[in-house]
């Protein structure tokens, strides 16, 4: 969908759902494709709770400045909540993806955010169902390499073992096991 192109990725959530660790997956994932990337976060506070922000870039071509993301094409939304706090569609590019962690059907947020390319999937649920904890990360990759097929399912789980590496054994496999289930349950993009 974003191929030959730049895609810009902005990721938001708050501290402690693993947005910082979700857009260094992506970039490692899309490595293993032969695309460029780079990763980086912008937050002011480092304990859990307040809102964060993480972007991505990817691009077929090598990728010679750093800069924020202003306008993105891809926006993640980690936790609804923040859809109080913050403009997350600030700067978008006509036409962008958003893709939220909601309860909300797609059709009420496509009439909130005025746009047809706006995918829901409730998160939290299968984050606390899996890990035990709303951590959305792994969630929200799974969902967001199936809607855009920026990026496949196995390298995604490649990048996992290589910015995921701290986790336990058994935390990692359940990562695992719930970025297949996200994959596989969520509509890819027509």
């Amino acid at each position: 969908m974003y191929s030959n192109e730049i895609s810009e990725i902005r990721f938001h959530g708050r501290a402690g759902q693993g947005m910082v660790t979700a857009a260094k997956v992506l970039a490692v994932a899309v490595s293993f494709e032969g695309k460029h990337s780079q990763a980086f976060p912008l937050f002011g506070s480092e304990k859990r709770g307040p809102p964060v922000v993480s972007f991505c870039r990817v691009s077929d071509k090598a990728i010679d400045f750093i800069e924020e993301i202003d306008e993105p094409n891809i926006v993640v939304v980690a936790d609804a909540s923040v859809l109080d706090e913050v403009d997350v569609t600030k700067g978008m590019k006509k036409n962008g993806l958003i893709l939220i962690n909601s309860k909300k059907s797609e059709e009420e947020l496509r009439k909130k955010f005025k746009s047809n390319n706006v995918f829901s999937i409730d998160a939290t649920s299968l984050a606390v169902k899996y890990l035990g904890k709303p951590i959305t990360n792994t969630v929200m990759l799974g969902a967001l390499a199936k809607v855009t097929g920026m990026v496949s399912l196995k390298s995604i789980i490649e990048g996992m073992k290589i910015r995921m590496k701290k986790l336990s054994p058994e935390v990692f496999q359940k990562n695992v096991e719930l970025v297949k289930k996200c994959y596989d349950e969520t509509e890819a993009r027509k």
